[in-house]
């Protein structure tokens, strides 16, 4: 999969493509790649999807925007696992947002990409002010020569499979649904930093991420499973939040791993963390003590849980 930055360095012109902002890279938006590139290669046409960096709601709404599923890092991740050939990353700024929808139309799709088939979301709405929709792109491509296609909402069990949905769902620790929705297990990547070895003091070593997030889409402690290690997926234990024991409240979101019966050295690796099931709520202890025997019974009821399943390592739900 090859990553595109800026419409000046598009390789050459003729595609079909998609648009959106694939937080989460979940069924919902696996189905609409997957139908794109039946049209691709009917067409023999590379498959490219076109993503802005920050999200739009980001960029319009700032720290009142939601918190992501996936990093940008995380996002290309998940698509090179799909029958994607190019991502065009857009910078999404005040001269994009201030973009007329017809002018959008022009340079990004029919000068830049030189579209042939275009998929787009049934709720998509597109530049300034959103007033580009469906009925608009169907007239600019009657006029270009591309076909354009909206996608139906895609549902499980009669409910729709969305971003937002999924965050509501880890916002109050239904996991096993996320992971439904998403179709693998929910996980956040980091490399290990060097912290203050505050979880060594209190007898249970962790490895400290940082998640590179404003905000967090769950926060808790978790029976988890890690990757990224020589020894292959190991169980653990983590937490997600601000530490407010440890830092007080307001503090940076961190992830912290206690890898069970584990020793080496873990800094600078980059790891995957995938979270299996929720323990319970971040919150703060009268001491340190007091945190010690929690964290204890948290380590307890982690591998007790994982455990308990016939396979607690499967992280595809397909």
């Amino acid at each position: 999969m090859q990553l595109i930055q800026g419409l000046n360095r598009i390789p050459s012109r003729g595609t079909v493509a998609t648009i959106g902002t694939f937080d989460g890279v979940h069924l919902g938006h696996r189905y609409v790649i997957d139908r794109l590139a039946e049209v691709g290669k009917r067409l023999k046409l590379p498959v490219t999807v076109v993503l802005f960096e920050p999200q739009p709601r980001e960029y319009f709404t700032g720290s009142a925007a939601p918190a992501r599923l996936t990093r940008l890092r995380e996002k290309l991740a998940h698509l090179r696992e799909l029958p994607v050939d190019r991502v065009l990353l857009l910078r999404f700024n005040r001269r994009l947002a201030a973009l007329p929808a017809w002018e959008f139309i022009g340079r990004v799709l029919v000068e830049g990409l030189g579209v042939r088939h275009l998929v787009v979301g049934d709720d998509f709405r597109f530049g300034c002010n959103r007033e580009g929709d469906f009925n608009l792109l169907s007239q600019a491509g009657g006029s270009h020569g591309f076909e354009v296609m909206s996608m139906p909402s895609f549902t499980i069990d009669g409910v729709r499979v969305s971003s937002t949905r999924i965050r509501e769902l880890l916002e109050r620790g239904d996991l096993a649904r996320a992971a439904r929705y998403l179709g693998r297990t929910y996980s956040m990547c980091g490399r290990v930093t060097t912290g203050r070895r505050r979880g060594r003091d209190l007898g249970f070593p962790t490895a400290n991420l940082d998640p590179c997030r404003r905000k967090s889409p769950i926060s808790g402690v978790f029976a988890v499973r890690v990757d990224g290690l020589d020894t292959g997926s190991l169980p653990g234990v983590a937490n997600v939040g601000v530490r407010p024991t440890v830092e007080g409240e307001g503090g940076r979101v961190l992830l912290e791993v206690h890898l069970f019966d584990y020793e080496g050295d873990l800094y600078g690796r980059r790891l995957e963390v995938f979270f299996h099931h929720k323990i319970r709520e971040e919150r703060r202890f009268a001491s340190l003590d007091a945190l010690r025997k929690q964290i204890e019974k948290d380590v307890a009821l982690a591998r007790q849980w994982l455990q308990s399943q016939e396979n607690p390592w499967t992280t595809r739900i397909l």
